[in-house]
């Protein structure tokens, strides 16, 4: 009679009839009604400030790089939540979420591309603020239009790359283990704890994954904000430093609230592993910090306001006629 878990790898091998039971927070049952509707508003005020930060970069006619890169990070953050939080909302609902082996790997795919593209991104808003501050008199040459549409093009395609060839490794792993995933998603590092198999492809892949989507962008963003720290200690004038720093301040707070949460998750020994801590962690970085983008980007970016204001008027205005 063969053993449970042969008969488990080859179920897992054929990925067919193999499922995954997100356990989300099965241990708070008792606050759940409360966590629903927490998620929930949360969620919704996220779509909104996302959704009306794009819209806003749609409809301004002349848009400089900034902006461009600005609805692209806003469009990556809409689809972002779109794929993790009405799977946990549902597993909030009904106390644990059945997910096929399909849907698990296209929901790690769309996850860490979407998670990529934003590290690019933000490498390319860094770049873009290195320019404006370093090069002013040549910044207009050289982002141009054309420049702009192949970093965000390259973005997505080179995000897009990185993470199917993690996903592939990952889900190339026998699973023999109960399939409970103690997350609310499918995230590497959950997925990785249900595999028997010994091998390394899957770590090295996932190394692999972090040093290009996360170490790599991270230095180019360190290399662009040195180059302008070098740059405006030759600046003398109160004022003119004091509008250089606030032109990086924004993309500054994304970037330390982004890879502050990345680099916790992704970039630490395995034997650190804990399932509640990481779902913590993770709510953070699925919920709140995609939040706090448009709170910050509408504060700080003089732009993004006077269009919010521009908006505003003629919704007024059509009311009024």
């Amino acid at each position: 009679m063969p053993c449970e878990s042969c008969m488990e790898r080859d179920n897992a091998s054929s990925g067919t009839t193999m499922e995954f039971l997100l356990l989300g927070f099965s241990e708070l049952l008792h606050l759940r009604v409360l966590l629903f509707f927490t998620f929930l508003i949360v969620h919704l005020v996220t779509l909104a400030g996302n959704m009306m930060i794009f819209i806003a970069v749609v409809m301004e006619p002349s848009r400089p790089p900034m902006l461009f890169f600005l609805g692209q990070l806003s469009a990556v953050e809409l689809c972002y939540t779109l794929v993790i939080v009405p799977k946990a909302l549902l597993s909030l609902a009904v106390g644990g979420s059945p997910i096929s082996v399909l849907g698990c790997a296209a929901q790690m795919h769309l996850f860490v591309a979407l998670g990529g593209a934003e590290c690019f991104l933000l490498a390319a808003m860094a770049y873009d603020r290195y320019v404006a501050v370093c090069q002013p008199l040549r910044y207009a040459a050289l982002m141009g239009e054309g420049l702009c549409l192949h970093l965000a093009l390259a973005c997505a395609l080179g995000a897009f790359a990185v993470a199917l060839g993690l996903t592939m490794a990952v889900f190339h792993l026998p699973f023999c283990q109960p399939r409970r995933i103690d997350h609310f998603f499918c995230d590497v590092p959950a997925v990785l704890r249900l595999a028997c198999a010994q091998g390394y492809a899957a770590e090295l892949a996932l190394l692999a994954a972090c040093v290009l989507l996360l170490l790599l962008p991270f230095l180019l963003i360190l290399a662009s904000y040195l180059c302008i720290a070098v740059a405006l200690l030759g600046v003398t004038s109160p004022v003119g430093r004091g509008k250089a720093f606030s032109t990086c301040i924004s993309h500054l707070a994304i970037t330390l609230l982004h890879y502050g949460c990345a680099t916790f998750i992704y970039i630490r020994p395995k034997s650190s592993y804990s399932p509640a801590r990481d779902k913590v962690v993770s709510l953070v970085y699925t919920n709140v910090t995609p939040l706090m983008y448009p709170l910050i980007y509408s504060l700080r970016n003089k732009e993004i306001r006077g269009i919010l204001r521009k908006m505003l008027r003629k919704k007024k205005i059509g009311e009024l006629e």
